[in-house]
């Protein structure tokens, strides 16, 4: 068990005390609330785990340290923040894909750049964004943020890659 796990444990279990002292109601019905939320993401969920087993099962290592890994540089992170500007989904999707490209050879630089372009651009949010608040606003936006993916994968690539 890794830190963060035991981490949420802890935090899952103080919130599950505190909820039973407050109103011994709460917690039954924070976790059938919690149950309900696991079961509608469970799909997704799976099939992000397995997208991400793919990925490391079907692309040579060789293939992501060439476009993606440390010693690709710059291409490498312009690379990963297209993908990250194209990967569809909320955080279920997008982490296990980063976690399966992390352990597959993916510099430090390219996952910030992924990380950050999926969090800044999202190209499957875009005509959402158009609909509700304009396009007017959508491209100052987009354009406002455009530049921070690469230079956060910079950033990580020249000051962590050491000790990542």
């Amino acid at each position: 068990m890794n830190l963060a796990t035991l981490a949420m444990i802890v935090i899952a279990a103080i919130l599950g005390v505190i909820a039973y002292f407050k109103e011994p109601p709460l917690l039954l019905s924070g976790l059938k609330s919690g149950g309900k939320m696991f079961w509608d993401v469970l799909p997704l969920l799976l099939a992000a785990f397995f997208i991400a087993g793919l990925i490391q099962a079907m692309v040579p290592k060789e293939f992501i340290t060439k476009w993606i890994g440390k010693e690709a540089g710059f291409k490498g992170i312009l690379v990963a923040c297209l993908a990250g500007g194209i990967t569809p989904g909320g955080p279920y999707v997008s982490f296990p894909i980063v976690a399966a490209l992390y352990k597959s050879g993916a510099g430090i630089g390219a996952i910030v750049a992924y990380v950050t372009a999926w969090s800044l651009w999202a190209g499957g949010r875009l005509p959402i964004e158009i609909g509700l608040i304009g396009p007017k606003v959508t491209l100052i936006r987009f354009v406002s943020t455009f530049i921070f993916p690469p230079i956060a994968g910079l950033i990580a690539q020249i000051f962590f890659a050491r000790i990542a």
